[in-house]
């Protein structure tokens, strides 16, 4: 049996796809859910529904009953995912699931002086966490998804052009959905105990030449402007962004001009047995109809 969580998320909604596309029968698919009536298009695929909550140990090690391979997807709770994911680890522990798969992130600075810290702390103590548990793994290490870009670039980008203080560092963002379509595969084949594998795109690109990419998809000049972090944050502050949004997106920012996100090398075109989707094609298909 194979139990995804997180799964009327985006990834591990589409991993579950996935699985049914490789051929496995949806009684051999759960999903943990917390409310089912946010599950009604799980349930009739015929997948089974595991009532579970990440603050209740009690129901994951009920939901986890049974399962042989539990795909961990990272929590959206930053401030409390830490703890919730030490109870999933426990409860996959104590009813002896034999493989866990997580969802981590793809980073070079594992201290705290990282830009993004805030995100990387939970990751890592969880990663420490599963390799501590004598269950085997696998890590996977996402890159940042490169449908998060929109949002960092904001809904009028094409009028306004790429305004985020990111420098000109490449990075190797990776679809969300490719990334999803490696832990179905991970999941329906042997040999991936006990390994780590970044899920990172082949080609490694900077925002000057997604500003490049954007105009030639919009047909006119699309600007990239990095300014220096004070500017950008006083922006979004007079712009009445949420103070939270302006730390994330500034963070991420100073992530991608420290190089955080390159790669140099990734293991997603194996998992996938083709090439990654590209950032102009993902571009194209956001922007062209715009």
């Amino acid at each position: 049996m194979i139990l995804v969580t997180g799964a009327t998320g985006h990834f591990g909604k589409a991993t579950i796809d996935f699985l049914l596309k490789e051929g496995i029968s949806a009684n051999n698919i759960s999903a943990l859910v917390r409310d089912v009536t946010k599950a009604e298009d799980l349930k009739t695929k015929g997948i089974n529904l595991k009532i579970g909550d990440y603050d209740n140990y009690a129901s994951l090690v009920e939901a986890f009953k049974g399962v042989d391979k539990l795909l961990l997807v990272s929590g959206p709770d930053v401030v409390n995912r830490g703890k919730q994911q030490v109870n999933a680890v426990n409860a996959a522990k104590e009813v002896g699931v034999k493989h866990i798969i997580y969802t981590s992130f793809e980073r070079k600075n594992d201290a705290e002086t990282s830009p993004i810290a805030f995100l990387a702390k939970t990751h890592i103590e969880t990663e420490k966490q599963i390799k501590a548990s004598g269950m085997a793994y696998t890590i996977l290490k996402n890159n940042l998804y490169l449908d998060t870009l929109p949002m960092f670039f904001g809904e009028q980008v094409l009028e306004t052009g790429i305004f985020l203080p990111a420098g000109n560092t490449k990075s190797a963002f990776a679809l969300r959905n490719d990334m999803a379509e490696a832990a179905a595969n991970i999941l329906t084949s042997q040999g991936h105990e006990n390994k780590e594998y970044s899920l990172s795109n082949t080609e490694n690109i900077s925002l000057q030449e997604i500003a490049q990419d954007l105009t030639a998809i919009a047909g006119k000049q699309i600007n990239y402007v990095s300014p220096p972090q004070e500017v950008y944050v006083d922006a979004l502050t007079k712009a009445n962004v949420p103070a939270e949004y302006i730390g994330m997106f500034s963070g991420f920012a100073e992530a991608i001009k420290q190089g955080e996100f390159s790669a140099k090398k990734t293991d997603l075109e194996n998992l996938l047995g083709r090439k990654p989707t590209t950032a102009k094609a993902f571009l194209k298909e956001v922007y062209t109809s715009k």
